[in-house]
């Protein structure tokens, strides 16, 4: 007789048992690796859980391999050359032709997601979590069938099991990929060579950065957008800026524009898009399909185990467990932001919850949104037509970064930072920002919203100078008639 204790749906268990009887092979088993699932397991090592994750391709998952991390390292390439072409504007001359490697940006790009998926393998190996290579499935409640890349099968048992098996691009029914003509996005990070024209299509944040990038390097693009504005969730008035500084760039940009047909027979591809002012024709050398992502949720064995889905995603309740208990799933495949900052924390929650520590739910309304262009977007909370439409009484601060002297100095004058404030209370509704490295100001205000920080809180905490963030204080103090550098 052997005494363990083994972790059950959300309490902890002690149990006295023969090992042939109640043995299991793990007491956590994630399958997935992307920055829900490795995040998870490291947590639960922290915690004393044995813990092991399925992995099929890449540790880091699509964010840190075809996602998050390359594409911040092709627009940081992008940056660069656009510094290139620019130094004449700080004072810098050089005899020396500026011209883009594109075999070369890509080639750093995929060094870097190397690099950092090695770093992962690392962290796995320093917590002592167990990887094991091949596709999970779920087969039985304490079950996950594994089979490796040559087709070969085992099963492994653990108390509690985690899905976290991430999302691929969305294929439109009349814009399906093909991988050559029309790409994906993770097509769109490793191209054999750059196209000279190209039609993106959708503009979310993924559509933003990649027609960015392309543009950046000299393709000639254009971006198209069902609906009304590009960035479509962001605040109405960043979304038009944004517009604008695409189009000063040469791109072209098409709201209220919706692809009917794409024709690949040809050399290029032929378009048919349907604008406010009728049909149009463009024809390109390659479509980037960017329309959002489907969850992975085919073959894992939710219909086999019973386990609810609600428009082609898990439901799970508030500790991210599905309706079989000990079976929970977290990040793009359950109705949540699909951000991978999302994914980690309801990963560390889950783990959390999982062993007994009962954790803060977390707050879905105060999640940091950002886009990587330049300019770059960040925002967290309310638009300002979203406040209003939520029935509150506003004010609305705003400060240009042309007013910043550290914005002048770093010649980076485009863009300015939108604060929305409750009226009767002072809380903090919405923060949106547009500008250089504004992705790196935005956590301080989610603090400032969890700590319900008021409008007169952020006039009074003295900013540095000179700093892009003094337009934080500056746009608060402008909400409430106290700006002084505008």
């Amino acid at each position: 007789m052997k005494k363990n204790i083994y972790f059950c749906g959300t309490f902890w268990q002690e149990i006295t048992c023969q090992k042939k009887s109640y043995h299991m092979d793990y007491d956590l088993i994630i399958i997935g690796s992307g920055p829900g699932g490795y995040v998870a397991a490291i947590r639960a090592s922290q915690l004393g859980l044995k813990t092991a994750i399925v992995e099929r391709e890449h540790l880091g998952g699509i964010c840190l391999n075809w996602g998050c991390i390359p594409t911040k390292s092709l627009l940081k390439s992008a940056q660069v050359y656009r510094y290139f072409t620019h130094a004449a504007d700080y004072g810098v001359a050089f005899d020396g032709t500026v011209c883009s490697d594109y075999a070369a940006i890509v080639a750093r790009s995929r060094s870097v997601a190397e690099g950092m998926s090695k770093g992962v393998q690392f962290l796995l190996k320093k917590n002592k979590i167990d990887v094991i290579w091949g596709s999970g499935k779920l087969a039985g409640k304490n079950t996950v069938m594994i089979t490796d890349a040559e087709g070969k099968t085992s099963k492994l048992t653990a108390a509690n099991i985690i899905l976290a098996t991430g999302a691929r691009a969305r294929e439109l029914p009349n814009l399906p990929i093909d991988g050559k003509k029309v790409i994906g996005y993770r097509q769109a990070l490793a191209l054999p060579q750059q196209p000279k024209t190209m039609l993106v299509v959708g503009s979310g944040a993924i559509g933003c950065e990649l027609a960015f990038f392309y543009q950046s390097i000299g393709t000639q693009v254009t971006l198209a957008e069902f609906m009304p504005q590009i960035l479509p969730i962001e605040d109405e008035e960043v979304s038009k800026y944004l517009e604008r500084s695409f189009k000063k760039s040469g791109m072209k940009v098409m709201v209220n524009a919706t692809v009917e047909s794409v024709d690949t027979s040809g050399e290029g591809c032929v378009v048919a898009i349907k604008t406010a002012k009728g049909m149009e024709t463009l024809q390109t050398d390659m479509v980037l399909s960017a329309v959002g992502i489907t969850p992975n949720i085919e073959n894992i064995g939710l219909e086999e185990m019973g386990i609810e889905t609600e428009k082609g995603r898990v439901k799970v309740d508030a500790h991210y467990q599905t309706n079989v208990s000990g079976i929970f799933a977290i990040g793009d495949i359950i109705d949540t932001p699909a951000l991978a900052h999302v994914a980690s924390a309801e990963g560390i929650a889950c783990v959390e919850h999982i062993t007994g520590l009962n954790p803060e739910p977390l707050n879905y309304k105060n999640i940091p949104g950002c886009t990587y262009t330049t300019p770059e977007v960040a925002s967290v909370g309310m638009s300002e037509k979203a406040a209003k439409e939520a029935g509150y009484s506003i004010k609305v601060g705003k400060f240009p970064f042309t007013a910043s002297g550290k914005a002048s100095a770093a010649g980076a004058k485009e863009g300015f930072v939108k604060l929305i404030f409750d009226e009767e209370y002072g809380e903090l509704l919405g923060a949106h920002l547009i500008g250089e490295n504004v992705t790196e100001m935005i956590a301080g205000l989610v603090v400032a919203r969890n700590m319900e920080v008021t409008g007169h809180e952020l006039i009074k905490s003295i900013h540095p100078h000179p700093t892009m963030s003094e337009a934080i204080m500056e746009a608060a103090a402008a909400a409430y008639g106290e700006v002084i550098h505008v």
